[in-house]
């Protein structure tokens, strides 16, 4: 038999015979993932090259150049090749309709088919999860490490990183003009204006900073996994699709995965790190034997260790778009004409700037959707760019409208509604279920209402007036509480923010790792990404 003790930061494990024979090599530390946080785990783990890492991925390089132009997620969206494209279960919150989740499968994960924009979060977000019992996960802590993942040119706030690997940008020349016409329209209302949503305040509207460099999108792969391809202790292997967390007792021993259609298994001395994200971690945890026992005993999966948590306390912002047909031309025009497309397209291949080196979302803010609310509650999106004519669920943003249109959404910072993400099948090829369970929660469905509400109230405002021709969709015979209500639940969609499904605690009744990322009640083994997020902090491309 065999089990597991430590000694200092060393582990030392004895191992039967059968499980030693199945080991085809060993590594100090073993990443599972090579998404936003993989990355980076395996670039400050192999940094001083005193440990031998693994980095196992189970999409492909992020090769494509649809990756690495911004405007090119719109063709990783729906691309089988990068991104695990999820569907979620019926959900009676959205009138029992499915939703399209994707998620990055290639080096950077979901970091290489984002839409790039670039925010830190509300600092009182971090000093909740400090207050309940997280220690070191204050904003005073994280503040720190905000600082040095970045490097921002367009702004000398003492606030703001001046040398890290992501390189953040704010590129006003190449957005298009009626983001002005939006700003402004917030402004008349008396929303505030602002000029950095990561320095100081959140609260205001604004152009979104954008992380990219020379026109390029800066993935968690470009920022660090690139600068560290070079080092003899680090392995990368992609096309690995890891099946099995492995244990001596209580203690995370090593992996088995998938690589050319050969099972193999790692030792991992040290530890394995899960950075799968909010789906793909708390999948394997539960194929490995981690999870709730009654659930792992149905699929006839043995039992390692009862953590109820586990998938549970899922988060996602549901978000609600309104489309607008426009006085003056918008991105629909260029991009629907062939000078247009050439155009942008020279402007970017010469100088990598244009409509091609920026996300679609370009200006937007965070606000209080009531004065009754005590800080920002809704995040609002102004795109000048429409696509009603895409197929439904898709939203491939490469077939747009013919008419000049534009869209404004919204969504929650904070939503109080919790799903789950459950295996259906101990075969870890079966795609869990994903209940997102939303606006099952009174006070999801009270926000709603203020924040379309308040679009409109920013549309009627001079600025905006000055261009609109029409609302388009929802349209304003869709009017009144019930029926405000009725059209989010029919048409409200993701806004591709899963969080929270191995959430960080205090203890195995209530979460399922502790504030140092170690999962309760095991040895060895973290978990390392998105999932662990015990609340919204209202963040986008979080890399440290």
């Amino acid at each position: 038999m065999f089990s597991c003790t430590k000694r200092s930061l060393d582990v030392e494990i004895w191992l039967n015979a059968d499980l030693i024979n199945k080991m085809s090599s060993y590594y100090d530390y073993v990443i599972v993932g090579a998404g936003s946080a993989g990355c980076v785990v395996a670039n400050r783990l192999s940094a001083s090259g005193k440990h031998s890492v693994l980095l196992l991925e189970a999409g492909g390089p992020d090769s494509s150049p649809w990756i690495h132009i911004p405007i090119g997620y719109a063709k990783t969206y729906y691309d089988g090749k990068v991104n695990w494209r999820y569907q979620t279960a019926a959900d009676p919150g959205i009138n029992n309709r499915r939703g399209y989740w994707p998620r990055g499968k290639v080096l950077g994960g979901s970091s290489s088919i984002n839409a790039m924009v670039f925010i830190r979060g509300q600092a009182e977000d971090f000093d909740d999860w400090h207050a309940a019992g997280n220690t070191g996960w204050g904003w005073d802590d994280v503040l720190p490490y905000f600082k040095k993942l970045e490097t921002v040119a367009c702004t000398d706030s003492e606030l703001r990183g001046k040398n890290g690997p992501v390189y953040v940008n704010q590129v006003i020349r190449d957005m298009h003009p009626t983001n002005e016409n939006f700003i402004s329209a917030c402004k008349e209302i008396g929303l505030s204006a602002n000029p950095d949503f990561n320095a100081g305040s959140q609260e205001g509207v604004g152009y979104w900073q954008i992380n990219t460099k020379d026109g390029r999108r800066m993935s968690a792969s470009r920022a660090y996994l690139r600068p560290a391809r070079g080092r003899r202790n680090l392995t990368i292997k992609t096309n690995c699709f890891v099946s099995k967390l492995l244990f001596a007792g209580n203690c995370a021993v090593g992996v088995e995965f998938y690589c050319k259609g050969e099972l193999v298994s790692v030792m991992a001395v040290k530890e394995v790190v899960l950075s799968a994200g909010s789906i793909n971690s708390p999948q394997l945890l539960q194929c490995s034997g981690i999870g709730d026992k009654e659930t792992l005993q149905a699929l006839e999966i043995p039992v390692v260790h009862h953590s109820p948590q586990v998938g549970r306390n899922l988060q996602d912002h549901l978000g609600m778009n309104y489309y607008y047909r426009s006085i003056v031309p918008t991105l629909n025009d260029r991009f629907n004409s062939l000078s247009g497309k050439v155009l942008s397209a020279m402007q970017y291949l010469l100088f990598r700037s244009g409509p091609f080196s920026l996300s679609v979302n370009q200006s937007g803010g965070f606000v209080r959707s009531s004065e009754n609310r005590k800080r920002p509650n809704v995040q609002l999106y102004y795109q000048p760019i429409s696509y009603l004519s895409a197929p439904t669920g898709k939203r491939p943003m490469i077939k747009l409208d013919t008419f000049s249109g534009f869209q404004i959404g919204t969504s929650q910072c904070r939503p109080k509604s919790r799903g789950y993400v459950n295996i259906i099948s101990k075969d870890p090829n079966i795609s869990p279920e994903i209940c997102p369970n939303y606006l099952s929660h009174e006070y999801d469905l009270e926000e709603m209402l203020e924040s379309v509400k308040l679009i409109r109230k920013i549309v009627s405002a001079p600025s905006m007036q000055s261009i609109v021709v029409e609302e388009i969709l929802s349209g304003n015979q869709v009017d009144g509480d019930n029926a405000l209500i009725e059209d989010f639940r029919q048409r409200g969609d993701t806004v591709f923010h899963p969080v929270g499904t191995c959430t960080m605690g205090t203890s195995v009744s209530n979460s399922v790792v502790d504030h140092r990322l170690k999962v309760h009640g095991m040895q060895n083994l973290r978990v390392v990404d998105a999932s662990v997020f015990p609340t919204f902090p209202e963040t986008r491309t979080l890399q440290v």
